[in-house]
C-alpha cells in the first residue's frame, strides 16, 4: 500500500462520520465532508457519501486521499533554505514576503509552489492547494516551518500540533520596550469592524502568548521572544497591540514608524517528536539578512539571543521574580 493508497482505521466512539473522522486524522471537518462526498470513505466495505452518517462505533473505516490534479502556477523566483529533509517531513527556514499555500487571492509564487518545483513528495491530505503543509506562517514572518512528505506524517503532526507536543519560539522587534516578562491570555476572534484582522473579542477563543524581554535597543525598540500556548490567527500581533506594542513593519495592527521595514516576526526555534520515529528534534532558523543587519545597528552585541527554551523555563515555567500578566480581568497584576 503506497503512502497516499487506502488506508483503515477504526472508529471507537458513536456519532457522525466527519465529525469522529476529522478528529481521528487531525483534520478539518468540511476537507473530510469533501472526501466522504467524493466517494473516497468506506465503512465496513461500504462506500459511504453522506457526512452525516452516524456510527455505531466500532466500526473499520477504510480512506484514500485523491491525488491532486496539476495547476497552472507562476513562475517560482526564490528558493528556500532546507534545514532539515528525510523520507517523511523537511524543515525549512521560509523566508519574508513569501505565502505559504496559492489561495484565490495569491497571484505570486507561493511555498507549495517552490516544493513542487523541485518535485519533492508531498501529502495530499490537506487538499490540493496545501500540499503538506501541516502549519503555516504569515507572508511577512520567516522562520522554520515543518513540510509532511507522506500522509500519514501529516496526520500525525497534525495530531501533535492540536495536542502542543510541537511548536514554536519567537523572535520579534517591537516599537517600545516591555514593562517587565509578560503574559497575555485574552480570547482572540475576528476582527468585527476590519475582516482582514484578528482583535482581542469576548467571544472569541482562549489564547495565551508568552513575552520574554531580551534586549533593548536605540530609538526605545526592543527584541523580544514570544511562545504561544495556542495557535490563533495573528496571535502574537493581536496580544502585542492589547498591551500598546507593536512589531516593526506591522501597519495593520498600528505601528506608525517611518522606517521601510518588513513585519520583523521570525519563528526561531521549531520543536516536535518525528512522524515516524517519534525522536524529539529542535531547530534553529537563522535570522534573516534583514533583520540581523537592523538588530547589529540598533543593539549591537546586546541583543543576544541565546537558548530560548531555557530562558523560558527559567522565567515562566520556574517565576523568579516580577512577570506581568494580563489576563480575563483586564488588568495588569504581578505573580510570583
Amino acid at each position: 500500500m503506497g503512502a497516499n493508497g487506502p488506508q483503515e482505521i477504526v472508529l471507537e466512539q458513536a456519532g457522525r462520520l466527519d465529525r469522529l473522522l476529522a478528529e481521528a486524522l487531525g483534520q478539518s471537518r468540511s476537507q473530510i465532508a469533501r472526501l466522504i462526498e467524493a466517494g473516497e470513505v468506506a465503512v465496513e466495505g461500504e462506500t459511504v457519501c453522506k457526512p452525516s452518517f452516524r456510527l455505531r462505533g466500532g466500526e473499520r473505516i477504510r480512506y484514500r486521499f485523491r491525488e491532486a490534479p496539476a495547476t497552472e502556477r507562476p513562475p517560482v523566483d526564490f528558493d528556500v533554505e532546507i534545514l532539515y529533509e528525510d523520507e517523511a517531513i523537511l524543515v525549512v527556514n521560509k523566508p519574508a514576503g513569501v505565502v505559504v499555500h496559492p489561495a484565490p487571492s495569491v497571484r505570486e509564487a507561493t511555498l507549495v509552489d517552490w516544493l513542487r518545483s523541485r518535485g519533492i513528495s508531498l501529502s495530499t491530505i490537506a487538499g490540493e492547494e496545501r500540499h503538506g503543509i501541516v502549519h503555516r506562517l504569515d507572508k511577512e514572518t520567516s522562520g522554520a516551518l515543518v513540510i509532511a512528505k507522506s500522509n500519514e506524517a501529516h496526520r500525525i503532526l497534525s495530531e501533535d500540533l492540536k495536542a502542543r507536543r510541537m511548536g514554536r519560539y519567537y523572535l520579534a522587534i517591537v516599537d517600545h520596550p516591555l514593562k517587565g516578562d509578560t503574559i497575555v491570555e485574552r480570547p482572540i476572534g475576528r476582527n468585527p469592524s476590519n475582516r482582514l484582522k484578528m482583535a482581542v473579542v469576548p467571544e472569541g477563543r482562549a489564547a495565551r502568548t508568552d513575552f520574554l524581554k531580551l534586549a533593548e535597543g536605540s530609538g526605545s525598540v526592543e527584541l523580544i521572544a514570544a511562545r504561544l500556548h495556542s495557535g490563533r490567527t495573528h496571535q502574537i500581533r493581536v496580544h502585542l497591540a492589547e498591551i500598546g506594542r507593536h512589531i516593526l513593519g506591522d501597519t495593520l495592527y498600528g505601528w506608525r514608524g517611518k522606517e521601510a521595514v518588513r513585519v520583523f516576526l521570525h519563528a526561531r526555534l521549531l520543536y516536535l517528536l518525528h512522524p515516524l520515529t517519534r525522536e524529539p528534534l529542535r531547530f534553529t532558523a537563522p535570522i534573516p539578512a534583514d533583520m540581523e543587519g537592523f538588530l547589529k545597528g540598533r543593539f549591537g552585541s546586546e541583543a543576544e539571543v541565546g537558548d530560548l527554551e531555557a530562558r523560558f523555563r527559567e522565567r515562566f515555567d520556574r517565576p523568579e521574580g516580577e512577570i506581568l500578566r494580563y489576563g480575563t480581568d483586564d488588568i495588569f497584576r504581578e505573580t510570583r
